[in-house]
This record gives C-alpha cells, sequence and structure tokens, in this order.
C-alpha cells in the first residue's frame, strides 16, 4: 500500500489560538477515513491544507508524483448560470481531453449520479440534489484521494444512503469530515480524531467507527489512569524532598531533576485529560402528568397542489418520542407548522392540553441574531440566567456549553455552526416545557455533542417530535418513527433498519412496474433536446474518437523515444485513456438508443 500524501510536523494558528501544532498523519491508497474532532479542533483547515488551499506556518507536505487531489467543500458553491453539464465540463478542464470527451464524460457521469436532464440550471436544484452535483464534479475529476467536508449536509437519508453505496464502490481514498455515527460505520476502514486531548494531537485506529470507539474508549481510560498514577508518584517525591534540608541536600542533582521533570509531565496530561470535557445539555420539562398533551387526528395537508400527508394521527403523551423520517420536501417540517398551529391542516384537528408549553429548535436559526456578542445571545442584558429556580452566572453558564470567557465578546456571526447550534441548545435549556419540537438539531454539533443531546433527550420527562436526517439518534432516542413518502402515505416504524427495508421494496417495486411497462415508457421518457443533438452527432464523435487512438498507437511505435522511458510512458498512457474514451462513446451511444427506442 503506497503512501500518498505525508504531513510531517503541520502547525496552524489563527492569531494567538493553535488549531494544531507539530502534527504528523499520513494517508495511503485504499483508505477510506473518517476525519473527527470537536468543533474549532482544525478539520476543515486541515483539509484544506492538504488540499493546498491553505497556508500553514511550520512542517511539511510530501505529495506522491502526480498524486491527484480533489476537495469537496462543505458549501457547494457554483458559477451563476450554471447547467449541470457545464459544471462537470468545467471540472474536466485541466485534463488532457478533447471536447467531445468531456461532453461524454460530463453525459455518462450525470446519467450514473441520477440527473435526468443535463441542461438543468443549478439554480432550480434542491439542496440535496446540489449536493449531488458537487460529488459527481469531484468524483469526475478522477482523483487518487478526495477531501469531502461534511459530504452528507443536505442529504436526507435516502440520499446519504446513496452516498454509502456510491463511496464502497470507487477506486479511490477518501478522507470525510463527518458526524453521521451510521455513515462512518458503513464506509470507513480507518478512523482519525483530530483532538487536543492525545499527544499527538490526534488518535487513529485502524478500522469501523466501532473499532474506533472501543479503542478511544479504552485509550482514555489507560489516559486518566496514567495521569492518577503520574499523580501518586509525584506526591511522594515532592513530600521526599520537603520532608527535611538534609533531604533536599542529599539528593542527587538528577533524582531532583527527574522530580520535576515527572510534574512537568504531570501538569501536561492533567491538561489533556481536562479536554475531554463535553458540553452540559439537560432539557426542563414542566413536570405536567397529563396522559394526553397533543392528539392530533385525521391530519391533511397539501402544498402547490401535492399532497403531503392525509388522514394523520398522532397522540403525544410524556415519554413519547416520535422520530420523523423521509425525503427532502416529504412534508415533514409543515407537519411540525400543523401541530404546532403556525398552517392550519386542509382536514382534521390538533388538540392541546391547556396551557400546553412548546418548545421549538427551528432548522432554519432564524431566531438567533448574529449582531450580537456570545453574552448577550446566552443572557441578554442580566450577568446571570435562571435556571430550574437558581441564578448561574455568565461565565459559569457559558462554560457548560464549552465557551470561554474570552469567547463573550465575541459577536455570533464570527461562531462556527457547532457553536452557533450550542447557544440555541443553551437557549431552549431555560424554557420548561411539555414538548420539545426538534427541527435538524443535529446540524455542525461534534460527535461528542451529539452523545450528551441524545442522554438528554432520552430523560426529557415530556413528549419529543425529532426531524433528523442522523439514523444514530432517531435509533437510539426514538420510542417510535413516522415514515413519510411525500405522496401523502405515512408509514410506523419501530427503527431506521425497518424503514429503509420499506423503501428498498417500494424502489424494487417501481424497477419491476417500469420493467413491465417495456418500450411504452421509454417512448414516453424519449430523449431530451440535447441528447437528440448528442445522438445525432454520435457517430462522427466515435469516428474522431477512433482515429485518435489510431494517432495514440503511432505515437507508441516513434522509434525516437524507444530509449525514452518516461516520454514512452506518457505515450502509452495517452493510448490507454483514448481506448476508454471510446468503450465510454459506444456505451452512451448505446444507452441513448435505448431511450429513444
Amino acid at each position: 500500500m503506497g503512501v500518498l500524501v505525508t504531513c510531517q510536523d503541520i502547525s496552524k494558528h489563527f492569531g494567538t489560538r493553535t488549531l494544531f501544532d507539530g502534527l504528523s498523519i499520513s494517508f495511503a491508497d485504499n483508505e477510506r477515513i473518517g476525519f473527527l474532532g470537536p468543533n474549532g479542533a482544525g478539520k476543515t483547515t486541515f483539509l484544506k491544507i492538504i488540499a493546498g488551499l491553505e497556508p500553514f506556518e511550520g512542517g511539511d507536505i510530501s505529495r506522491r508524483r502526480s498524486a491527484r487531489i480533489a476537495f469537496l467543500e462543505q458549501q457547494d458553491r457554483f458559477p451563476i448560470g450554471a447547467t449541470v453539464t457545464s459544471v462537470l465540463i468545467e471540472a474536466l478542464g485541466d485534463q488532457p481531453m478533447e471536447s467531445y470527451e468531456r461532453e461524454t464524460h460530463a453525459a455518462i457521469t450525470l446519467t450514473q449520479f441520477g440527473f435526468e436532464n443535463p441542461d438543468q440550471l443549478v439554480s432550480d436544484l434542491s439542496g440535496g440534489w446540489r449536493k449531488r452535483l458537487a460529488i459527481a464534479r469531484a468524483f469526475i475529476q478522477k482523483p487518487d484521494l478526495l477531501l469531502m467536508d461534511e459530504p452528507t449536509n443536505h442529504l436526507d437519508v435516502e440520499g446519504i444512503r446513496w452516498l454509502e453505496q456510491t463511496l464502497l464502490a470507487v477506486p479511490f481514498s477518501f478522507v470525510a469530515v463527518s458526524h453521521d455515527r451510521y455513515f462512518l460505520e458503513n464506509v470507513t476502514n480507518r478512523v482519525i480524531e483530530l483532538n487536543p486531548v492525545y499527544r499527538d494531537g490526534y488518535f487513529s485506529v485502524s478500522g469501523n467507527y466501532s473499532t474506533f470507539l472501543e479503542k478511544r474508549a479504552a485509550f482514555l481510560e489507560s489516559q486518566q489512569a496514567q495521569e492518577a498514577s503520574l499523580a501518586n508518584i509525584v506526591r511522594r517525591e515532592k513530600a521526599f524532598l520537603m520532608s527535611n534540608a538534609k533531604a533536599r541536600r542529599t539528593k542527587s542533582k538528577s533524582r531532583t531533576e527527574e522530580a520535576y521533570r515527572l510534574q512537568d509531565e504531570l501538569r501536561e496530561l492533567s491538561d489533556r485529560n481536562s479536554r475531554a470535557t463535553v458540553a452540559s445539555i439537560e432539557f426542563d420539562g414542566t413536570g405536567r402528568k397529563s396522559k394526553k398533551l397533543l392528539d392530533a387526528k385525521g391530519l391533511s395537508k397539501s402544498l402547490g397542489g401535492k399532497l403531503l400527508f392525509d388522514d394523520l394521527s398522532l397522540l403525544l403523551s410524556p415519554g413519547v418520542r416520535v422520530g420523523l423520517l423521509g425525503a427532502n420536501a416529504s412534508g415533514k417540517t409543515t407537519l411540525i407548522r400543523v401541530l404546532t398551529g403556525a398552517l392550519p391542516p386542509d382536514q382534521g384537528s390538533v388538540e392541546l392540553a391547556e396551557d400546553l408549553k412548546i418548545v421549538l429548535f427551528d432548522q432554519n436559526r432564524e431566531e438567533l441574531p448574529q449582531d450580537v456578542t456570545l453574552r448577550w445571545a446566552l443572557a441578554g442584558e442580566n450577568k446571570t440566567v435562571d435556571f430550574r429556580g437558581r441564578p448561574i452566572h455568565i461565565t459559569a453558564w457559558a462554560k457548560m456549553f464549552l465557551f470561554s470567557t474570552s469567547q463573550l465578546d465575541m459577536p455570533v456571526s464570527d461562531l462556527s455552526g457547532g457553536e452557533q447550534a450550542r447557544i440555541l441548545i443553551a437557549r431552549l435549556m431555560l424554557q420548561p416545557a411539555d414538548v420539545l419540537i426538534l427541527d435538524e438539531p443535529t446540524n455542525d454539533l461534534d460527535i461528542t455533542s451529539l452523545d450528551v443531546l441524545e442522554e438528554s433527550l432520552i430523560d426529557f420527562p415530556g413528549a419529543i417530535i425529532l426531524v433528523t436526517h442522523d439514523r444514530f439518534m432517531l435509533d437510539r432516542v426514538c420510542t417510535e418513527i413516522l415514515g413519510l413518502d411525500g405522496g401523502g402515505r405515512i408509514g410506523k416504524y419501530v427503527n431506521c433498519a425497518q424503514w429503509e427495508a420499506t423503501q428498498s421494496k417500494s424502489k424494487d417495486g417501481s424497477k419491476r412496474d417500469k420493467s413491465k411497462k417495456g418500450k411504452s415508457a421509454s417512448a414516453r421518457s424519449g430523449l431530451t433536446a440535447s441528447e437528440a443533438s448528442e445522438l445525432k452527432e454520435m457517430e462522427a464523435t466515435i469516428q474522431a474518437a477512433e482515429e485518435h487512438v489510431e494517432a495514440c498507437l503511432k505515437a507508441t511505435e516513434d522509434p525516437e523515444v524507444g530509449s525514452d522511458h518516461v516520454e514512452l510512458q506518457k505515450r502509452w498512457e495517452a493510448l490507454e485513456t483514448s481506448k476508454q474514451a471510446v468503450e465510454a462513446l459506444y456505451a452512451r451511444w448505446e444507452a441513448l438508443e435505448a431511450k429513444k427506442s
């Protein structure tokens, strides 16, 4: 297994803040790496450094000669006015291809990724399809190493499952920053956590996420035990040195120096272990004992002529935790708005217990102003917050959510997405609730914070409605799951696996139905205008491609380069590439003919 990239003693600072110092990590062929770390640890910055998009202060990065590295950003950016085809053609701009080859590769990739209209404007795509296009743009570059920053963002559960299957089949290595624990479990063969709690600044484990959790827990337990043992040794040494003057005089210089070295080591070890602190999350219930908090009967709702759900009934009682699953735009957020009274149902009714207190976590985070300081966002004009009837000073309250005193006067806009999510959770904790409604609360939270959030939701005495694409959280927290298919039907499931099995059966049935329709279905689908034009020119395109193969073959037979092994290798590679292009063109021709017939 060859090494693709080696990072040696890499350091990065932002002002007085150190992200990492002396970080040394290597990435090799055939590795599928999950890259973890707490919010603010520098995961995104480190990926950008590897990709050559971010400078660094110290150390060295060596990349294997000719290794191609692609970077998938967390935020999807595309040129204004671009089509899905133009995005992929532009991504091939630096590769030695003829224009027809770029167009063919783009068309094939779009088909593989499920895009039906090659002329579709990117601006018309949903968030999930924009993410698919961004992934396609990275894949078409055929990288040796693909760096992905939160690739599951904006993907619904079906999209995440599609991405998992796609990544399991790729021929290249990848590094994926992700907080989706099932995703990490399913696609990785190595997991790295970037965290100052470790001496080297990171912890690496070969294996999937479950293996990582086991070895991480054992390592941290061992490191805590090491601190306790070292503290005992230091305590004895200090007691002996200070027992009397004679002991200090007779003590050898080397033993004295060793005692001081042990004290320094203990301070450093204690500091690392203290960094394992997690956010304190604990939602406040009202203590209401009513068995009927919210009673929805026969709800139906359509938007824009599309039926989202029909004849839906739901009873929320204390301890009931309902998860909502479904594709993007299937009606999950609309259902929440109907249940809270923000939207009227087309049919049915929602009955709330008297003076019911509903607390909502909004996925759009519109209620969090960006132009105020962290101090104001947490406590307003006050110096304390009132939590469960007791005052807590703002500095202590901020510390509970892993904010330092130096951050209190920072504007909210300067904080990371994960830090802003923790602010919202802190604000929610100050509101006693009968019903918690959480719409995508996991966005931007690191895995440690997700674990704590899950514990707090399980312990919450009221009822919960949870919308999230985090299958791990749904399975751990929810007592039942409602699956919305976006066409009005709703099913009840015990876990995500049952829902996924139902989705797979539904897809298989749909494929069989399409197969039975045969040519009539194909005729109705037809070719788009650009595909028809492409098909019309395909024969001439293939002829030009085959002529290019002949030219490449002759180039390899040139006696003048027979002794130049480097140049000869380049020409053989060009020949192989041209042959693959012809094969791809024939496959594309066959696909277009099948679609036309």
